[in-house]
């Protein structure tokens, strides 16, 4: 039950962010939010196997599957959260790019601006 809670929250922050910077398809990136968040449980046990081949020794012997459950929440919450940072910190820059590119209105007047007329209304266009 909790696992379906946190899917939604996951799917619906991302998702939130997609549409807060204009990215198309916004609901591709709320799944990928939660394969983030699969994805980083899921390295997080290949990491445990290979330690215990390595060590020979099984930490969490005893543990049941509720519990082992729980303990891979925050490590999957952990590489969710910097996906998270990584799309939020590449959009916020290409965004921020845009709104400095787009023209100002203290910017009119000012010299050095190229005036042409269009040839299907006669109207005057910066």
């Amino acid at each position: 039950m909790i696992e379906i809670v946190i899917i939604i929250l996951i799917g619906k922050q991302f998702f939130q962010l997609a549409k807060k910077y204009n990215q198309k398809l916004a609901w591709i990136y709320g799944v990928l939010g939660v394969f983030s968040y699969y994805g980083g449980a899921f390295i997080a046990g290949i990491i445990l196997g290979i330690y215990i081949e390595f060590t020979g020794e099984d930490p969490f012997a005893g543990v049941s599957d509720l519990i082992l459950g729980l303990i891979f929440i925050p490590i999957g919450a952990f590489f969710c959260w910097g996906t998270y940072q990584l799309f939020k910190k590449k959009w916020h820059k290409e965004y921020a790019e845009e709104e400095r590119k787009k023209p100002k209105i203290s910017d009119i007047g000012k010299p050095g601006q190229d005036f042409t007329q269009t040839k299907n209304d006669g109207d005057w266009r910066i």
